[in-house]
């Protein structure tokens, strides 16, 4: 058993005592490549994220997580993890993040770029929608509550929302539109923002 399997198999045990809940689940490919995106509120979130869905997630994170020569080995090498320097356009990240679609594997984004400390989705960044085009893998949104104080206020409020997954050919954007990539990340953060048990299919 690799290191990732067994961490996730241990926070799954972990969460589910806590009264974890996953909704829509069954809406996740089977198979990859897969864009995961979701809205970021508490560090636990990267944790909370992969243990909800099937496949193993890999997660473009901040390059502060790296510094550590420890840590940044464990990251890259056990747990796929590769990072991105935010707030400027990263081509290695952006390389990187093909890479993981072109091997038909699951990318984990938080597209807002940072948590959001009252909780409200923030606006995401278009990036999502060029590794959309270029990949023409579909993005899945994700919507995950309760992760915040996860240790001393988690109990019985952990919640994932899991929505249908949102192909190329459904982010076209309408005639006048100046800028199509935001547009399109705008079409992304609202299907995060509207998830819910009643609108999961």
């Amino acid at each position: 058993m690799s290191l990732y399997h067994f961490l996730k198999k241990l926070f799954r045990l972990q969460f589910r005592a806590m009264g974890w809940k996953v909704h829509g689940v069954e809406n996740f490919p089977k198979n990859g490549p897969v864009i995961l995106v979701s809205n970021h509120v508490s560090n636990w979130d990267p944790i909370v994220a992969a243990c909800s869905v099937p496949l193993n997630v890999s997660f473009m994170a901040k390059e502060e997580l790296f510094s550590n020569p420890l840590l940044g080995k464990v990251f890259r090498n056990y747990l796929g993890a590769f990072p991105v320097k935010r707030g400027q356009g990263d081509t290695s990240a952006i390389r990187n993040a093909l890479k993981v679609l072109k091997e038909g594997k699951v990318l984990g984004l938080f597209p807002e770029g940072t948590r959001s400390k009252s909780g409200e989705l923030q606006k995401g960044f278009s990036g999502m929608i060029l590794l959309m085009e270029k990949s023409q893998a579909p993005i899945v949104p994700m919507r995950v509550n309760g992760t915040q104080n996860l240790l001393t206020r988690g109990w019985g409020h952990i919640e994932v929302f899991v929505g249908p997954p949102i192909s190329p050919e459904q982010l076209k954007a309408p005639e006048g539109v100046e800028n199509r990539r935001e547009w399109a990340a705008d079409q992304i953060m609202k299907a995060i923002d509207n998830l819910s048990v009643a609108n999961l299919h």
